[in-house]
């Protein structure tokens, strides 16, 4: 039996490592397919927006998965949700593999983005169980992991794409989820509940917490605005790539997404300076640096040098503004530290939804020029919330 973690009383550096690999692994599966959509949405013959959509409900199934299974964390055991989980993201990833029907996809996709919440009881466990001295640094790790996994996801999928198809990039992932269970079951140490009472007694103490804290909300709202806004760009990117002056595959979406690797570097290191700097300002950076992709990616639409610099820049913006503001929300309560991280992280995919929703709209009704006019828009909405607030 594996022995329990201790509050306050630290993580080794070889268990912060696994479980910054894992959030990586499993978070990678809702992204997989951004780079694979035009080619998905040729080989069944379907729409740009019903291709979008299997984006769409990735993002949505998080969210949901946010607010009913990570609360769960804090009535029952971790490693053992984390198990289950893996589980089913194996069948359901071989279920998409095998799909011929574009609707099965996005049933799959929903159930895929449901059970790729792992990183989310991971990183309240790392600020639950480490030092206090060392609580921001060992969140920026684990989150820097999980970003990790997002910009290897679309790189890996866009050359296995292109290379083998997409039903094997899918096929490659289950397996993946196997191997990812057995490394849980032999590493992972089990950590006490937080709360005693029913299910339905901690989902109600959500809109307590909701409630008490102020701040929870409008740090909530504001990331899942600008996240929104992040989504708007690569929910469309494979379809803007495919046409001129680029023709480009799966692959060449994949290989920008490496761009981002700035992003995940911004997270190892910001961290600790939070508290100097103030999350006040680490929004308006993060916005004011979104804003400026945008012009990029609309003044250089047509140049890879723009878009790549875009990438850069929207993911520095964008880790400065998720860093900041979830990684502090985590001292209003250590001991519901699960319950905020689930309402935190359930609005901020729920902005995912609907920047991925609204790129798909805007796509199609208006082409780039729709998207970045969308994307701006969100990002002016979280630069809105920042200034009409004291936080």
């Amino acid at each position: 039996m594996k022995a329990m973690l201790k509050e306050g009383a630290g993580l080794s550096n070889g268990l912060l490592c696994t479980l910054a690999v894992i959030a990586g692994v499993s978070v990678a599966n809702l992204y997989y397919n951004q780079p694979l959509l035009d080619m998905l949405r040729q080989d069944l013959g379907t729409t740009t927006l019903a291709a979008n959509h299997v984006a769409l409900f990735s993002q949505l199934g998080y969210a949901l998965g946010l607010l009913f299974i990570i609360p769960l964390a804090d009535l029952f055991s971790r490693r053992r949700i984390v198990l289950v989980n893996f589980l089913l993201l194996a069948v359901s990833l071989l279920a998409i593999a095998t799909a011929s029907d574009i609707r099965v996809i996005h049933g799959f996709s929903l159930v895929t983005g449901v059970c790729s919440v792992i990183p989310q009881i991971f990183i309240p466990l790392a600020a639950q169980y480490s030092r206090p001295e060392y609580k921001n640094r060992n969140v920026g790790i684990v989150l820097s992991g999980l970003l990790t996994g997002i910009l290897a996801s679309r790189v890996v999928s866009g050359v296995v794409g292109e290379l083998f198809g997409w039903r094997e990039m899918y096929f490659a992932a289950a397996g993946l989820m196997v191997v990812s269970a057995a490394v849980v079951l032999y590493v992972l140490p089990d950590a006490r509940p937080n709360f005693r009472g029913t299910y339905a007694a901690l989902m109600k103490s959500l809109l307590t917490i909701v409630r008490r804290y102020p701040t929870l909300r409008i740090y909530s709202v504001r990331a899942a605005l600008a996240f929104g806004s992040f989504l708007c760009f690569w929910a469309s990117l494979a379809f803007k790539m495919a046409q001129a002056p680029f023709y480009a595959g799966s692959n060449v979406v994949g290989m920008l997404g490496l761009c981002g690797i700035a992003g995940a570097l911004t997270a190892t290191f910001a961290g600790k300076y939070i508290r100097r700097v103030g999350v006040r300002r680490f929004n308006y950076i993060g916005v004011g640096l979104q804003i400026l992709a945008w012009l990029l990616f609309f003044f250089g639409a047509d140049s890879y040098a723009a878009l790549v610099a875009g990438i850069v820049v929207v993911d520095i913006g964008m880790q400065c503004i998720q860093l900041s503001n979830q990684a502090t929300l985590f001292e209003l309560d250590p001991s519901a530290s699960n319950r905020i991280n689930t309402i935190f992280m359930s609005t901020y995919f729920a902005g995912g939804s609907l920047g991925t929703l609204l790129s798909g709209a805007a796509w199609s009704l208006y082409g780039w020029t729709g998207v970045v006019a969308a994307g701006i828009l969100l990002s002016s909405a979280s630069l809105l919330v920042t200034l009409c607030t004291k936080k």
